[in-house]
């Protein structure tokens, strides 16, 4: 089994479709106001929006998107006008992580981790 394909809601997917494109997501299906898919640069997995009325209440989604060059990720983003919670920072779990919101409140997880990612020192056989 392969996780490879993630659908997140929206109220706006005109407006979160221009912030996914600034992330770096390629957009293969534009079925707009309704929905779209997007190709992550890499890897295969594919990531889509759908227009909801209301979005999820408590804690919601987590979106974790990994890139080898985090910290100049944050930084490219950060001169496109894109807002972090927090900057790039080293966590306990071995993890480099910068985290932001898409416009519906979506938590972002930019992360670099590396083969720690699924072989952590702890992982368990």
């Amino acid at each position: 089994m392969n996780l490879n394909q993630i659908t997140i809601p929206s109220l706006n997917v005109e407006k979160a479709t221009a912030f996914y494109k600034t992330l770096g997501l390629k957009l293969i299906v534009n079925a707009l106001p309704r929905y779209v898919r997007f190709e992550c640069p890499d890897g295969n997995s594919t990531f889509s929006i759908h227009k909801v009325e209301g979005l999820p209440v408590g804690n919601g989604l987590k979106i974790y998107f990994e890139d080898d060059n985090l910290d100049e990720l944050v930084t490219s983003l950060q001169q496109k006008g894109i807002i972090f919670t927090s900057e790039a920072e080293d966590k306990d779990w071995l993890w480099r992580e910068a985290h932001l919101n898409d416009l519906d409140g979506n938590h972002i997880i930019l992360y670099k981790a590396g083969k720690n990612r699924t072989n952590p020192p702890w992982r368990i056989d």
